[in-house]
């Protein structure tokens, strides 16, 4: 699925979501006997088909050290700081890390939940990083979860090939001074157990934001 609505919704891709709800129940009656913790998940299962995903904010932005969070232009940045930034890209190394939060709305009367969730990280179409958020969660019902996404690359190495004045375009988008926003989006399949077998969804969930350090994201 792939849209510019800031809801992106796994109900939006039927066709995937279908499959995985079928396999799911089919598993659910295989092991049914197994007890009412397999109800529950198989329910969770039902109720993720539900479920909307966005990119809320992103924060803790940092660039060779310097916090991005307060920029809101160039101007904002000293010459240590322009100093720092032309090093990396001089050098090898130009770290950033950022924190990427996503928020996952459950309107259903019961609980929604996954097991794990393999993600896919681009700023600017340009694949930033990837990985797996493996830790439980569960959405209660009629709630928002916020799901952090803490995040550390070489933006040097991702660049490599690219023209220094490329690289310090970007970074210049980062501090709100490029022509455009920074753009955000982040791939996600989910993966929820479900007696004892793991289920993942077909297909990748895309959602995306622009992001400027003038102001909040802007969520399209």
């Amino acid at each position: 699925m792939n849209t510019d609505n800031p809801n992106c919704k796994f109900r939006s891709n039927t066709q995937f979501m279908n499959i995985f709800c079928r396999i799911a129940f089919c598993v659910f009656f295989i092991v049914t006997l197994a007890g009412c913790g397999v109800t529950r998940e198989a329910g969770k299962v039902s109720n993720l088909s539900n479920c909307d995903f966005r990119i809320r904010d992103v924060e803790h932005v940092e660039l060779a050290g310097i916090e991005f969070d307060h920029v809101r232009s160039a101007g904002d940045l000293n010459i240590g700081d322009f100093a720092r930034i032309m090093g990396g890209l001089s050098g090898q190394d130009l770290p950033l890390s950022l924190q990427l939060n996503i928020e996952a709305h459950n309107p259903n009367t019961g609980d929604a939940g996954l097991t794990r969730l393999e993600w896919v990280l681009f700023i600017d179409d340009v694949r930033m990083t990837s990985g797996i958020y493996d830790k439980p969660v569960n959405i209660p019902a009629n709630s928002t979860l916020n799901i952090p996404f803490p995040l550390q690359v070489n933006l040097k190495e991702l660049l490599s090939g690219k023209s220094a004045t490329a690289m310090l375009n970007f970074c210049m988008n980062l501090a709100g001074d490029g022509n455009k926003p920074t753009r955000f989006t982040i791939k996600l399949k989910p993966s929820i157990m479900v007696g004892g077998s793991m289920l993942t969804y077909p297909g990748y969930i895309t959602v995306k934001s622009e992001y400027s350090a003038k102001q909040s994201p802007i969520l399209r």
